[in-house]
């Protein structure tokens, strides 16, 4: 029998603080231009601003695009972690690990309706579980090191969405810990040499120009996963393409992130709540956390609309394929004292307080107890 979570009416969590950690990247990965991985930032592109007037459906014949229907599972983020506790020698301490756009779809949960699936299984500590316009906007290198010729011949670029650059990140929702990895669309100037610092991430984004008051609650609507998508991967900063309807670049207006809830709750179209949001985030990770207790994999479901989220246990034993053997046979070795990280390796200690500005207000940063670490079980998600 399934067990269900309750998706109550918004009202429910509005106003309530809840305690969540700033994502800090601790790894990184690549996919090239043929997606195929590496274990460094060689996709990473710099932001360099797009021209007004050019035509985002031009080069559409030639678009080289990624096939998303092959479930790629976890693969390339546990490679990536295993290397990480290569170097370090220690087990990452999160609770769930999964993609940030699993945990996009939870997140926007009371204010949306839309259906999803989604796959999780436990393993020892861990649950786990518009492209044009971004061709015209990066540059592969800092702008200094790129020659006019190829800045004014950027549209002539073909666009190719397998080439990314993927952050992961440590975050965390009340008591639980998240390892996040998702795709950042590019950097505003370069990153701090310190690890987990905060980095001036881009996320670009493309819509219809804002004509008329319907045209400006549709996208104070689709804001909001703009908005919990650059929440999750601490991105500071969105710049939106608004186009015509003959797909020619009108303007180019950038948002903050953390001002976005304040901003569309003070025009009062959209309604939707980021403090809700976070909340009803962690209600659910803590309760998933509750109930998925031992192996197997169990699938976490909404029917389009519904009032709840379901949760069944599909296989009883194993993982399926959301962990792959390289993982588990690497944190066998782990567990027995068999890795050890290399003798020059130094760990940046983390600081014990911390706490995100709520979303609705303008930004009022003020201390939160960091969670403690796991003595839990890690859970993995993948998609369905």
């Amino acid at each position: 029998m399934a067990l269900k979570f309750p998706i109550h009416m918004p009202a429910h969590h509005a106003g309530q603080n809840e305690p969540v950690k700033r994502p800090k990247e601790f790894a990184c990965f690549s996919y090239d231009k043929d997606h195929k991985f590496h274990l460094d930032d060689s996709s990473l592109k710099w932001y360099y601003p797009p021209d007004i007037g050019a035509d985002l459906e031009n080069g559409y014949e030639s678009f080289i695009k990624h096939d998303d229907r092959v479930d790629e599972h976890l693969d390339s983020l546990l490679k990536t972690i295993t290397n990480h506790e290569q170097q370090t020698g220690e087990a990452i301490d999160a609770h769930i690990v999964t993609w940030r756009g699993m945990l996009t779809k939870i997140m926007a949960t009371p204010f949306d309706n839309d259906a999803f699936e989604m796959n999780a299984t436990l393993y020892r500590t861990n649950l786990l579980a518009g492209y044009k316009f971004e061709t015209l906007s990066t540059i592969p290198r800092p702008w200094g090191e790129i020659s006019r010729e190829y800045i004014e011949n950027r549209d002539q670029e073909i666009v190719n969405n397998k080439e990314q650059y993927c952050s992961v990140v440590r975050t965390g929702f009340g008591k639980s810990i998240v390892c996040l990895g998702g795709e950042v669309d590019a950097i505003w100037d370069a990153k701090p040499k310190t690890p987990g610092e905060p980095i001036n991430w881009v996320e670009l984004k493309t819509s219809a120009e804002i004509r008329s008051h319907n045209d400006q609650f549709s996208f104070d609507r689709k804001l909001m996963k703009y908005w919990i998508q650059s929440f999750l991967l601490g991105v500071p900063k969105i710049i939106v393409g608004f186009r015509t309807q003959d797909g020619i670049l009108r303007n180019v207006e950038e948002f903050k992130t953390m001002s976005i809830p304040y901003d569309v709750q003070r025009r009062g179209k959209a309604k939707w709540d980021g403090n809700a949001c976070i909340k009803f985030t962690s209600l659910f990770l803590e309760w998933l956390r509750l109930n998925i207790t031992d192996e197997g994999v169990w699938r976490i479901k909404r029917q389009r609309g519904s009032t709840h989220i379901e949760l069944s246990r599909v296989e009883e034993v194993g993982h399926g394929r959301i962990i792959t053997d390289e993982f588990m046979d690497w944190r066998i070795k782990l567990s027995l004292g068999k890795e050890k990280p290399p003798a020059s390796q130094t760990l940046a200690r983390e600081p014990t307080t911390e706490r995100q500005p709520t979303p609705e207000r303008k930004p009022t940063p003020e201390p939160v107890a960091a969670p403690e670490p796991p003595s839990e079980p890690e859970l993995a998600s993948a998609s369905g």
